[in-house]
């Protein structure tokens, strides 16, 4: 338990000093908040969508790309300056490390979805159907999401150009095939096993259940696949992140 403690109160230290260092760079400012922005309007304007539906489809977009950007931004810059190799000397495990910069991830995008929340609720009128789950949801995909970040991370590069290229390659088809613009009810079978692939498709689905009250999917199902995903996302990260350091990257 000690040992625990320990390794829980490092990771900690390393999500509040990046949260600090790196929260209003201009990287994360742009990939983080102005993206998931821009990708929604650009995509719904002149679509007839009622407001619970836009916000719940914003706050998945915005946990997706939000989170997820943070490690491809944070990792590159360290590197470059050096503060990584020093973190990876410290007395702490490699996971440990990594969950503390997935924690930053999750903590941006959390803060982030309150904008269109807010937006929504204050502004808009739009109610929430269950606002406990949706407490539950936000970070719980927050997690997931930056976990993916972190794998994208793996790159051994030092400019944060070099990764989130590949990244959005692999991030722009999984928002694609999602529920964000066409709900899995309305999906041909084969559209909606492929949506199955992507994991912002049971965010969405969570985000519908939490706001509008309904969805495809049993919320259970969603709740109960996210903080798979965070470990099955965790796990090759770590393994990657290890290569890359016993190559000397």
């Amino acid at each position: 338990m000690a040992r625990l403690r320990d390794e829980v109160s490092q990771a900690w230290t390393v999500a509040v000093k990046d949260v600090r260092v790196y929260y209003f760079t201009p990287p994360m400012i742009m990939f983080g908040l102005v993206l998931p922005f821009f990708l929604f309007f650009s995509f719904s304007i002149r679509r007839q969508m009622a407001m619970e539906v836009g916000v719940a489809r914003l706050l998945a977009l915005t946990t997706f790309f939000t989170a997820s950007s943070a490690g491809p931004v944070i990792l590159p810059l360290e590197r470059r300056m050096g503060t990584y190799d020093r973190l990876l000397a410290a007395p702490m495990s490699l996971v440990t490390l990594l969950l503390g910069k997935t924690l930053v991830g999750a903590f941006f995008a959390t803060l982030v979805s309150v904008v269109p929340l807010s937006v929504g609720v204050l502004g808009l009128g739009v109610t929430v159907a269950d606002a406990a789950l949706l407490l539950l949801g936000v970070p719980l995909s927050s997690l997931a999401f930056a976990a993916l970040g972190i794998a994208f991370a793996s790159v051994p590069a030092r400019s944060p150009g070099s990764i989130m290229m590949p990244s959005t390659l692999v991030r722009w088809p999984l928002m694609f095939i999602s529920g964000i613009f066409v709900p899995l009810e309305e999906m041909a079978a084969w559209a909606r096993a492929l949506a199955y692939v992507s994991p912002l498709t049971y965010a969405q689905d969570l985000m519908n259940h939490a706001v509008l009250g309904r969805g495809f999917l049993s919320p259970w199902l969603d709740l109960a696949l996210l903080p798979v995903l965070l470990v099955l996302f965790l796990i090759p990260a770590a393994r990657l992140h290890h290569r890359a350091r016993v190559l000397g990257y």
